[in-house]
């Protein structure tokens, strides 16, 4: 699916994009797994789902096949420095396999194929695909921006030595960068686990926001409600 960025915004403004993924030694690290887990994201509202991960392009290709949402697709590479979706030949490849938007590190850290997140942008560009950039501060939103990205992503606000970990979402890096960025689309991710941080994402200045583990983990989700089972005694 190819969209223009106005195309793709216009699609998830005010919205909720859900994030189909699984690790490696997960029950549920199976493409079939991801594809199901995509097709009740969206019956249950999602307006985008965002995939790929460890699957990488197998994921991406077999969901994008699967849903009539736009896919916005990476993979990962280890779990230390630039690892999502870390080189242009990985951007290729989530492109290839039928991802709207290629989600990427887009930060200025090294990478391992040599490039700059700039590389990525003018690849996936040439051909027609829009670029996501997963950053941790405003700082590298704006120089992400500045480099011709056309979303900026929260998903690295604590993973990098620039943010510090946080037990909830980054509303303020949100906020940071609406005020920032005022007419870029600027999405939220990484720890949003109710609806009320969600609409507290929205009403922050996030143009939609990614949910994951809350809704598509029932490792975590069973978890949760083990630890309140719990300590009731």
């Amino acid at each position: 699916m190819r969209l223009t960025r106005e195309e793709f915004v216009t699609a998830i403004d005010g919205r909720l994009i859900v994030s189909c993924q699984a690790p490696a030694g997960h029950p549920l690290r199976d493409t079939e797994a991801i594809v199901r887990m995509a097709l009740a994201a969206v019956r249950g509202g999602a307006v985008a789902i965002r995939c790929g991960g460890v699957g990488g392009a197998p994921d991406v290709a077999a969901v994008s096949a699967a849903v009539d949402v736009p896919v916005l697709g990476l993979t990962k590479d280890g779990t230390e420095g630039v690892y999502i979706t870390p080189t242009v030949a990985a951007a290729h490849a989530v492109l290839d396999a039928g991802a709207a938007v290629v989600a990427s590190d887009g930060t200025q850290r090294p990478r391992p194929d040599g490039s700059v997140f700039a590389d990525i942008v003018r690849a996936v560009h040439d051909r027609g695909g829009l670029v996501l950039a997963d950053v941790s501060t405003a700082a590298e939103g704006i120089a992400a921006v500045e480099a011709g990205a056309d979303l900026v992503a929260t998903t690295l606000s604590g993973y990098t030595a620039n943010s510090p970990r946080r037990d909830g979402p980054d509303l303020d890096l949100v906020a940071a960068l609406r005020k920032a960025l005022p007419d870029e689309p600027i999405i939220a991710e990484g720890r949003y686990h109710t609806p009320d941080s969600v609409a507290a994402a929205l009403a922050s200045g996030a143009t939609a926001v990614v949910v994951g583990t809350a809704i598509t983990d029932p490792a975590w989700l069973t978890a949760s409600f083990a630890a309140a089972a719990s300590g009731r005694g």
